[in-house]
């Protein structure tokens, strides 16, 4: 155990994830998952909330197997480490909106920050100001960061805190497999409560058991090494760290390797799966997700990861994104292959003026 404390303590456990990532996230497209989108925190999160009716896009409704071995793979791991440890109480509610305006941001992008990388190493060159819009966000979170922003210190919580989202993505699974129905209506359509999409990405997805475990081995594999895209950008700026950044470079690598490998690389920026070419908002949206990620401490894995060692902010979080996603579907904000939503530009506007409100009000005290 000490060895393998150290090994992931070392930069090669971020590198070693990274590696991981990068090779199962192409195989998982290749066993059906939808084109560069392997992996996709965000997305995926999007499709959960689509099957449970939160909204009624129909192509985007799917409990995301990978999502549920995420936070499942890392209360293993945290239980295993003796790192679960229930805790509250660092601004909650403005985590929900963080988590709501980072969806958001990465709707109109159309991906998360795993999937910019993802997309990139499969040839899709419209990931490229989406990673640079990133970059730009974490960097203006770097800013607001030493200028002492904090949203404050959280507190030991009873242990069935820390256990509810670990329980709730138990129920997910079940909702998964056993699909429960209440009927349908006169017009023949289901009328949930879990809905699945029948064409589009939500009716695009590898095999349920292979799935989960590749969720549940990268939730062990990235609790265990802290892995997180935004943090990578983020200690670069600030301590000039390279710990995490090794671990993004090593998942492009081994994506693009992997893509060759399979017949997946197809460069250019025209007709790539699940992307838009609309450039100036293909980096807007994602300066809003990086800037909202970095003022909740980390990127969308990250939070799904430290809700499974039971951080409840984290699980907060989360939920904002399902309520993210529920707007973006909703009031037209959401991007397509078609382009960007009516509302997306507008969104991401208001988004940035709560994170930079937030920003600049929110600082610790000095005494």
């Amino acid at each position: 155990m000490t060895g393998l404390k150290g090994f992931f303590s070392s930069r090669w456990g971020p590198i070693a994830t990274g590696v991981v990532v990068g090779v199962l996230a192409p195989i998982l497209v290749k066993l059906g998952n939808p084109g560069n989108m392997g992996i996709c925190a965000a997305c995926f999160t999007r499709d959960i909330a689509g099957a449970l009716g939160l909204h009624r896009a129909g192509v985007v409704q799917y409990i995301r197997p990978e999502i549920i071995g995420f936070v499942l793979g890392a209360l293993v791991a945290s239980l295993a480490a003796r790192e679960f440890r229930p805790r509250t109480g660092s601004s909650p509610f403005i985590r929900f909106f963080l988590g709501m305006f980072a969806m958001i941001g990465a709707l109109v992008f159309l991906g998360c920050p795993w999937r910019a990388y993802l997309r990139l190493s499969g040839g899709d060159w419209n990931a490229i100001p989406g990673i640079a819009g990133l970059v730009v966000g974490v960097l203006i979170g770097v800013v607001f960061l030493k200028m002492g922003f904090s949203l404050g210190r959280n507190r030991p919580a009873p242990k069935a805190l820390g256990w509810a989202m670990p329980l709730l993505m138990v129920v997910f699974l079940a909702f998964l497999i056993f699909a429960p129905q209440f009927g349908r209506d006169a017009e023949g359509a289901a009328t949930g409560p879990i809905f699945f999409s029948a064409k589009g990405p939500g009716a695009m997805y590898a095999p349920l058991l292979f799935s989960l475990a590749v969720g549940l081995l990268i939730g062990i594999l990235a609790q265990r090494s802290r892995f997180c895209t935004i943090g990578a950008i983020r200690d670069l700026a600030i301590l000039r760290d390279a710990y995490l950044f090794w671990g993004v470079v090593a998942l492009i690598v081994a994506a693009a390797i992997t893509n060759l490998a399979l017949g997946q690389f197809k460069p250019g920026f025209a007709d790539q799966p699940v992307a838009h070419t609309n450039t100036l908002w293909n980096f807007g949206g994602m300066v809003l997700a990086g800037l909202a990620f970095t003022l909740a401490g980390g990127c969308p894995g990250r939070q799904l990861f430290l809700s499974g060692e039971g951080d409840a902010d984290a699980a907060v979080f989360v939920l904002g994104m399902l309520g993210g996603a529920f707007v973006a579907h909703t009031y037209s904000t959401a991007s397509s292959p078609a382009g960007v939503g009516a509302f997306g530009p507008i969104m991401v506007v208001v988004g940035l003026v709560f994170c930079l409100v937030v920003g600049l009000t929110m600082r610790e005290r000095r005494t």
